[in-house]
């Protein structure tokens, strides 16, 4: 049986939204929710966490027993550094035969689509030798310089009747440690775009984007 690796990669600062990442979200620190789908995967072999955090650090200890915690170096903590970088030395110290990244800032992920995306991966490989996930988009998309990317202005189509494309969401990505030291990337050659439902997808990266994926989570969790 494959072994899998989800790691989840947080630093304590964010430039955006302060702490975000253990930031109180619905009652419990943000991270406690992605951590918690992967945890529910039953796939997942362990499920590991990156930090130069002590608050996140000791509530990961303190509650969630099960996730292996690795300590963040100096050098790799300054926010200009690749994330591929931070990958590269959590690889080096956890042995697997894949791994599955995700981020703290997905919390309407679900354990479902995360195994999903898992059973696909593992039953496809290595005809794809990677996943990532994206979000579908049928919008009339511009350059900087007012030129249609994809769509002909002459010819008004429906949004819905527009050919796709595809916005990479970062809310999954599978890939192996061979891949990772080869490309310093987690996309390989032959990656496979996995769909992710828009409202999972929400991703925090501003204030307003707190908001709308707390009161998304609320409204879900009510009617569940």
């Amino acid at each position: 049986m494959k072994t899998i690796t989800a790691i989840v990669p947080m630093r304590h600062s964010s430039e955006r939204v302060k702490g975000k990442n253990y930031r109180s979200f619905n009652g419990k620190p943000l991270f406690h929710y992605i951590t918690e789908t992967l945890l529910n995967c039953p796939s997942i072999t362990q499920v590991v966490i990156d930090t130069d955090s002590p608050t996140i650090m000791d509530y990961a200890k303190a509650n969630l027993s099960k996730v292996i915690v690795l300590e963040r170096p100096v050098h790799l903590r300054d926010g200009n550094i690749p994330m591929n970088d931070v990958l590269l030395n959590i690889v080096g110290q956890i042995e697997s035969d894949f791994y599955l990244q995700t981020h703290s800032t997905n919390p309407l992920l679900s354990a479902e689509t995360v195994q999903e995306a898992i059973d696909f991966f593992l039953k496809n490989y290595p005809i794809y030798d990677s996943l990532f996930s994206v979000t579908r988009l049928q919008t009339r998309l511009w350059d900087g310089l007012a030129r249609a990317v994809n769509h002909n202005p002459n010819i008004l189509l429906r949004t819905q009747d527009l050919p796709p494309i595809y916005e990479e969401n970062s809310c999954l990505y599978i890939f192996t440690k061979q891949i990772l030291k080869e490309r310093h990337n987690r996309i390989g050659n032959r990656p496979y775009l996995f769909e992710i439902d828009r409202r999972e997808a929400i991703d925090i990266d501003e204030e307003i984007d707190f908001l709308i994926a707390e009161l998304a989570h609320k409204i879900l969790k009510q009617n569940n």
